[in-house]
């Protein structure tokens, strides 16, 4: 099994769950629902579906539990085998279902989502929705998609600027959810190390964590994907630089997008929150692999001391720059879009 390079032990608060949940009521009707990377014991997406069962019309709720041996992967390490329960919505009182009514099954393996047995219950489902190992995102997302299983999950910001993330993006067969950037609260174990203290908090003695620019990703249609951008601003071209190496202007504000250009324009990764297809056409993004002939590679000799420096300050290979005075300005990674007319 490849485990995780650092711990992904996230759990999602019940609230922010509820919030985003409440958009995609219309999907679940008659659906199996899949949590396959969640400790029922712990976990707030089995309380929120099992909860909300009959109000949602499920047909079945499935969760999937790692064994405690594999730290690196989500479970509260409490139980010595791999499990997986199945929720009919079968308790006569309506309330959150007692664990010890429900039927709960060893899984012969460890529960990676990328086992056999794991993959046929996700060949079941009908929705997968979970926050998974954000270190295993490309893989986890991969395989969403070569199942064609419709899904919402939690991943990182900086998830928009992996490739094989970005070409779905580009292709809309994913795009992001309702509630999306900020900062969110996750609970994780008592030994979870963090180093900044601004980032802790304890609430009812649970340690929580603080992680920004936190998305909810989905191919499932709701409302705020069809909103369209109201754009204030007009085209002028002082404010607004062209790259030396790309035919598209520099706009670092997505409220600064002008109404009246159309051409490419490179936006921070945050326009995905507002992407609406119907508005917008995306062309490609600000970094190396991005399919674009942005006429810089990561080995040219030339440039190799700015990209370390972009690089530090947590850009994307920067492959759009500029020339300011006859200095080499690098942007953080871009999307770059253009108006649909």
């Amino acid at each position: 099994m490849a485990k995780a390079g650092k711990k992904d032990e996230f759990y999602t608060q019940l609230t922010d769950i509820e919030k985003e949940l409440k958009n995609y009521k219309k999907h679940f009707k008659d659906k199996i629902v899949l949590c396959n990377c969640d400790d029922p014991k712990v976990s707030n997406f089995f309380k929120y579906f099992a909860y909300n069962f009959e109000k949602l019309q499920l047909k079945k709720l499935i969760t999937t539990c790692y064994k405690s041996s594999y730290p690196d992967l989500f479970s509260q390490h409490n139980t010595e085998d791999a499990v997986y329960l199945e929720y009919f919505g079968n308790d006569s009182d309506g309330g959150m279902p007692d664990l010890d009514n429900i039927a709960v099954k060893k899984l012969s393996g460890n529960g990676d989502f990328r086992s056999p047995e794991c993959i046929r219950l996700l060949e079941e489902a009908d929705i997968v929705v979970t926050n998974p190992p954000f270190s295993l995102f490309r893989e986890y997302v991969q395989q969403l998609v070569e199942y064609n299983k419709k899904f919402l999950i939690v991943g990182n910001q900086n998830a928009i600027t992996y490739k094989e993330i970005f070409q779905l993006i580009k292709e809309n067969r994913i795009w992001a959810g309702v509630d999306n950037g900020g900062t969110k609260w996750f609970q994780v174990p008592d030994d979870y190390e963090i180093k900044t203290e601004s980032r802790i908090k304890e609430l009812d003695g649970a340690k929580y964590f603080s992680m920004g620019s936190v998305y909810w990703f989905t191919n499932m249609e709701h409302k705020k994907r069809r909103d369209e951008l109201i754009l204030v601003k007009n085209y002028v071209a002082e404010q607004y630089p062209s790259y030396h190496n790309f035919d598209a202007i520099e706009v670092g504000k997505v409220s600064d997008i002008p109404l009246d250009y159309a051409g490419a324009m490179g936006v921070p990764i945050t326009f995905l929150d507002k992407y609406n297809p119907d508005q917008f056409e995306i062309i490609g993004l600000g970094i190396s692999n991005s399919g674009l002939d942005f006429g810089v590679r990561p080995y040219d000799p030339e440039h190799r001391e700015y990209r370390k420096n972009v690089q530090k300050r947590g850009a994307v290979n920067g492959d759009l720059y500029m020339l300011e005075n006859g200095e080499v300005k690098v942007p953080y990674a871009r999307i770059v879009i253009r108006k649909r007319l």
